[in-house]
């Protein structure tokens, strides 16, 4: 008698200490899940540097040589809808520290310029023609300022908070803002010691829905590379106590894949621009991104449970060029037409066990955030059995992240209908969506094991395709 109490204080023990363990594990917060809904949006890089030639503008330059000849933001939406974007997120101020809206705390401004004598407002105009278009508005503020005579001084973050004050009054609602951790001197050769800290809590307070990104959050993290590519493990959890934005941030590897037990939920968001540099250069025309490089790279970033942001860099004229335009509307006309056709819809969802089935009617529904309660403990395997045997080069796995990411290995086995083995595919993290290219292959059945977690993983959805065979990550 003794010992079974004791098996089951131990047991009852151990539960608990589980379900403590699975409460206390970091999840998203509402907006940033509504932020990783997204996918995929757009950058826009434009200033003094699009007319100068330069990446990095010096912070002398002359506020005419910012002349668009013909600004449309409205162009601009309608070839992000076009593109299957989002959100355009437009570098407001990039470390030439000039300001693309008529700041009243620089005089570095579209207000010195003479385009439209004046009285040209970029932010103003983006900001309009998002909400006319239904995209997201995000800005890019660079807290590195080479022009203002403030900065390396304290007084340049009062500056930088009533810019950021500036901001979010006259353009809001304000999705994402972008905090690029460059630190450099200043005109009088001084460095700025950023007050980050000032800064996040002043946006918390005034603008509580917007997601704020650097290399260490606080709610989204650069994925350490400027190619747009996310890490095969992809965790949303990073460690960030005693790490600092730029130069003490965390190595690029960590920042790739993430922390596997990190306290804080922080999702990798990764950039890349359709061209070689970030603003436009006429040059550089002949150098746009195809639309299936376009499309390669979503399966690196998307594909890998992160989120995808593309800079199309405005041209001298404000417009995007119409290289970029073409190529975006071909990367959407390829999302569309290789994600058309879901085959697992046509086949049933089981969640197997000890050699008995149970039907689960929401796994290959094809709407990601049905859920049934089942989780998936080491004994289960989910099953797609479809309707036929089929050939297929493509499976998504979806895991519901609500009570945190747990998959750290799957497997997937496709087999034949007499339960024949055809192929079998190992992975690490799935996240909020994982993509899995492979040669094509005839298969009846799709069976997904989790043979290595923190805690049951729940799968939302599987997804099976066949895509252009051209396509399959490389």
């Amino acid at each position: 008698m003794k010992i079974i109490i004791t098996i089951l204080l131990v047991f009852t023990f151990s539960l608990a200490e589980s379900q403590t363990l699975q409460h206390k594990q970091p999840v998203a917060s509402k907006a940033q899940k509504d932020w990783h809904d997204m996918e995929y949006y757009l950058f826009a890089h434009f200033g003094p540097n699009t007319f100068t030639g330069l990446e990095w503008g010096l912070g002398d330059e002359k506020e005419d040589i910012f002349n668009p000849t013909n600004l449309d933001c409205d162009q601009w939406c309608r070839v992000a809808k076009a593109g299957g974007a989002k959100g355009i997120i437009i570098t407001a101020k990039h470390h030439d520290g000039f300001c693309l809206w008529p700041s009243k705390y620089s005089t570095h401004t579209v207000r010195e310029s003479k385009w439209k004598d004046g009285k040209g407002d970029v932010l103003k105009e983006l900001s309009t023609a998002c909400k006319k278009y239904g995209l997201k508005f995000g800005v890019y503020l660079s807290p590195w300022d080479r022009n203002h005579p403030d900065y390396g001084t304290d007084k340049y973050n009062d500056v930088y908070v009533n810019m950021t004050k500036e901001i979010f009054a006259n353009y809001g609602p304000i999705w994402e803002l972008w905090w690029d951790g460059a630190n450099g001197e200043g005109p009088n050769g001084k460095k700025q010691v950023y007050d980050f800290q000032r800064f996040e809590k002043l946006v918390r307070s005034i603008s509580p829905n917007t997601v704020i990104f650097s290399d260490i959050g606080p709610d989204i993290r650069w994925v350490g590379n400027e190619n747009g590519i996310g890490g095969e493990t992809n965790w949303n959890t990073l460690d960030t106590a005693g790490f600092t934005r730029d130069a003490g941030a965390p190595s690029t590897d960590t920042l790739k894949s993430g922390n596997a037990n990190g306290k804080v939920w922080m999702t990798a968001e990764c950039d890349v621009s359709i061209r070689p540099g970030w603003f436009y250069h006429r040059s550089e025309d002949t150098l746009v991104k195809s639309p299936a490089t376009l499309f390669n790279l979503y399966l690196k970033s998307v594909g890998r449970g992160a989120d995808l942001l593309l800079n199309i860099p405005p041209d001298r004229r404000g417009l995007f060029n119409e290289h970029d335009s073409v190529a975006l509307v071909g990367f959407k006309k390829l999302l569309e037409e290789n994600f058309r056709n879901n085959l697992a819809k046509k086949g049933t969802g089981y969640v197997v066990s000890n050699n008995s089935k149970k039907i689960i009617k929401t796994l290959n529904d094809g709407i990601p955030d049905s859920f049934s309660a089942t989780t998936l403990p080491h004994s289960q395997t989910m099953l797609i059995e479809l309707d036929k045997q089929r050939k297929i080069n493509c499976v998504v796995l979806r895991e519901d992240l609500s009570k945190g990411q747990q998959c750290a290995k799957f497997q997937i086995k496709l087999k034949d209908k007499q339960g024949g083995l055809i192929k079998e595919i190992n992975g690490t993290t799935i996240g909020r969506k994982r993509v899995i290219s492979f040669p094509s292959a005839e298969a009846y059945k799709i069976e997904v094991s989790i043979t290595e977690q923190k805690n049951s993983t729940r799968i939302s959805e599987i997804e099976a395709y066949l895509i252009d065979e051209r396509l399959i990550e490389n």
